[in-house]
């Protein structure tokens, strides 16, 4: 089994623009998909930095003296690349959310497909998981996390029947979890109401709201006049954060105007129209079904 089947795989390096000596960074590296073909289109004088907080990915990190690997989380960008002694990158690529290998690893908890420990840290080596969040969390803090995180219509219900559940033993699997929520759970869209559950707490135990909020607002320090920025986003929170920065340089999506009114941005933005996979990727990748791709260009 593949370790992950990157998403708009080709529609994302081409809009990186790759020059042949140019450096580049790859935040999500996972199963090194996206990598390898920005290192097809490198030269011997081109450079990748790849960064990955989980460390099953390093494993796929080979030994091309062009590419940098490091086992961090991508919130760190600018300490790693002043480290490196990076002055500038030519682009930058994220390909966010959850990984086919982390799904499909029973024992990570990301999935409530499987029977498992409730775990869903992409770093393993960080001190708060699900099930920290699921019996630690107060009941007002769960709640804004499923409305927020999940969008979740009866989250302060969920919030409530959680810390109901935990009273009587600790939520420690999936199992137990979805016990617990029982009744709740609409049988007829089940996926979806637990997808958004999980999504929800995996959200939160690995901050990826802030995470995502701190690497956009590095991005225009780093990136050369002319350098791309290229995300991949799976769900509206995500896009809408990158949707803002990309049209206002913030993540609120406030564009400032000069004087005369004209905005006042350090972005070009290279696709208007969001970009989403085509229906024979759909086909063969039925997790690709949310992405979209914004693609940004530094003025």
């Amino acid at each position: 089994m593949a370790y992950h089947r990157p998403v708009l795989l080709n529609e994302s390096i081409e809009g990186l623009n790759i020059k042949p000596r140019g450096t580049y960074v790859d935040l999500t590296f996972g199963g090194g998909g996206h990598s390898r073909l920005v290192l097809d289109k490198l030269e011997k004088k081109g450079r990748l930095f790849a960064f990955d907080q989980d460390p099953d990915a390093v494993q796929n990190a080979g030994s091309d003296r062009r590419l940098v690997f490091i086992q961090a989380n991508f919130r760190y960008m600018r300490n790693f690349l002043r480290y490196h002694e990076v002055s500038g990158v030519d682009g930058i690529l994220a390909d966010l959310g959850i990984s086919s290998h982390q799904i499909d690893q029973p024992d990570r908890g990301f999935s409530f497909r499987s029977e498992a420990a409730l775990d869903m840290r992409m770093d393993t080596s960080s001190p708060k998981s699900a099930v920290h969040v699921l019996n630690e969390y107060p009941e007002k803090e769960l709640a804004r996390i499923f409305r927020e995180y999940g969008e979740i219509k009866n989250a302060g219900r969920v919030a409530r029947t959680i810390v109901g559940g935990r009273s009587e033993g600790s939520i420690g699997t999936t199992g137990d979890l979805e016990d617990v929520l029982g009744h709740l759970i609409p049988q007829q869209t089940r996926s979806k109401f637990l997808a958004r559950i999980y999504q929800a707490i995996r959200i939160e135990v690995n901050e990826e709201m802030d995470v995502l909020k701190e690497m956009l607002m590095q991005t225009a320090d780093w990136l050369n006049p002319g350098g791309r920025l290229v995300v991949i986003t799976y769900h509206s929170l995500e896009d809408r954060l990158v949707k803002n920065f990309m049209r206002s340089g913030n993540t609120e999506g406030k564009v400032e105007k000069d004087f005369y009114g004209a905005p006042q941005t350090e972005w070009r933005q290279v696709n208007r129209k969001v970009i989403v996979p085509e229906p024979g990727e759909l086909k063969e990748n039925n997790r690709a079904r949310s992405a979209k791709l914004r693609i940004a260009e530094k003025i």
